[in-house]
């Protein structure tokens, strides 16, 4: 059995997904990144701008004999709008889109049934717009975005946009909490 799997997943500004999967049990790495754009060797200011194509991915390395893929796929439905195309909260533009870049057709079908059940049981109210698409090149960003929050906390966009979201993992997700 492998020993750990990598998750790529886009949902917003990577500060709030790393943040969050930081404090997952099971999770071995965070990285935030750029992935599934069309210029190579991005950098944030590319990215800003909405025309190369890469979306703000945090690439999530984890142990599957504490967290499996399903797991991690639960967490990530539960702190963001799956259902808001191209825009979390204030942020807005193609980068900041609902996807999951998976690395096989595991994981494509494990988030495809995911996404049926979510949308069958009416979780959101709206539709799922979540993309899947397959993995592609990962460009880490900038080390200044690496653990951001952690780094940050007191940061007005992290105190009112990250705080939040990682408060509802811990009070949804206390199971889940990294020992």
């Amino acid at each position: 059995m492998a020993t750990s799997e990598i998750a790529t997943l886009g949902g917003g500004c990577f500060w709030c997904l790393e943040a969050v999967f930081d404090e997952m049990e099971g999770v071995l790495s965070v990285e935030s990144g750029y992935m599934g754009g069309h210029v190579p060797n991005p950098d944030y200011h590319t990215v800003c701008t909405g025309r190369s194509g890469h979306v703000e991915v945090v690439q999530v390395t984890f142990d599957p004999a504490v967290a499996i893929f399903r797991d991690i796929l639960e967490v990530f439905f539960a702190i963001h709008d799956p259902t808001s195309f191209d825009r979390q909260g204030n942020d807005s533009g193609p980068q900041y889109r609902s996807v999951i870049f998976y690395h096989d057709e595991v994981q494509r079908d494990e988030a495809e049934q995911l996404i049926v059940e979510l949308a069958r049981e009416g979780a959101f109210g709206r539709p799922i717009v979540t993309e899947l698409r397959p993995a592609s090149a990962f460009y880490i960003a900038e080390d200044y975005h690496q653990e951001y929050f952690q780094n940050n906390p007191e940061q007005p966009y992290c105190a009112f946009v990250v705080s939040p979201k990682l408060r509802k993992f811990r009070e949804k997700f206390a199971y889940r909490l990294r020992h």
